[in-house]
């Protein structure tokens, strides 16, 4: 289930992109970091103790929010505006590619 739901949008343009390897949707305008999370339920996983993460400062000092794209493209969620096509890979999609031995690049 998405961490954040919308509750009134309009006149903003649909964006497509896709979230691990799946179709998603933003409106334009959002960040990464709201198209991830009125997708999904985090941006990724804690590195330090496995437990999920969705941003802390939202003004990019903290380095909490950083995702990668397909390409290994990483990206500063809470400051990056979502674009058409993007192909994102949430951080718990790399533990899963490390943990299997997998190159997350």
């Amino acid at each position: 289930m998405a961490l954040l739901q919308r509750v009134a949008e309009q006149g903003r343009r649909v964006v497509r992109f896709t979230l691990d390897g799946r179709p998603a949707e933003a409106l334009e305008g959002d960040t990464i970091l709201t198209a991830m999370l009125t997708n999904g339920d985090q941006l990724r996983r804690s590195e330090f103790a496995d437990s999920p993460r969705a941003g802390f400062c939202l003004m990019g000092a903290c380095q909490d929010c950083w995702v990668r794209t397909e390409e290994g493209e990483r990206l500063r969620a809470c400051g990056t505006f979502i674009a058409e096509g993007l192909r994102l890979v949430s951080a718990s999609e790399w533990a899963a590619e490390a943990a299997s031995g997998e190159s997350a690049s």
